[in-house]
């Protein structure tokens, strides 16, 4: 299976069906992900995120993705995602509105698991909008 191909399947698993079983198989036992001036390390970290995003915003649906650029074992990329803010996440009280936001993402590969990644996102902006 072609990386991009797996990588569509893992993310489709993960944010939009919160199947976090896949974890194990898809992303490396040394997994780092890279947010601002934070580093997330571990299964445990993934697990533990996917069910916080998917209890804040349990109808989750990817409206896009799309390959920015693409070598051998990097891919960089930018996903649309969107749902309603029902629940607290990370001390942003729930708006109970529609939200949409965009992330760019640098997938790192080793063989056919996600290594590292590096992550962008305004879904915390997006969030803190809709309180108005």
């Amino acid at each position: 299976m072609a990386k991009f191909d797996r990588l569509k399947q893992i993310t489709d698993q993960l944010l939009s069906q919160g199947n976090s079983e896949i974890v194990d198989s898809a992303f490396s036992e040394s997994y780092v992900a890279h947010s601002g001036d934070k580093n997330h390390k571990g299964h445990a970290f993934i697990k533990q995120f996917i069910k916080q995003l998917r209890t804040a915003i349990p109808d989750l649906k990817i409206v896009k993705i799309e390959v920015l650029a693409q070598s051998e074992n990097l891919i960089t990329w930018q996903r649309t995602l969107s749902g309603t803010h029902k629940a607290a996440l990370k001390g942003i009280p729930a708006s109970h509105k529609k939200i949409k936001w965009y992330e760019m993402v640098v997938t790192r590969f080793e063989g056919d698991k996600i290594a590292e990644e590096w992550l962008i996102s305004d879904l915390a902006f997006q969030m803190m909008l809709k309180l108005k």
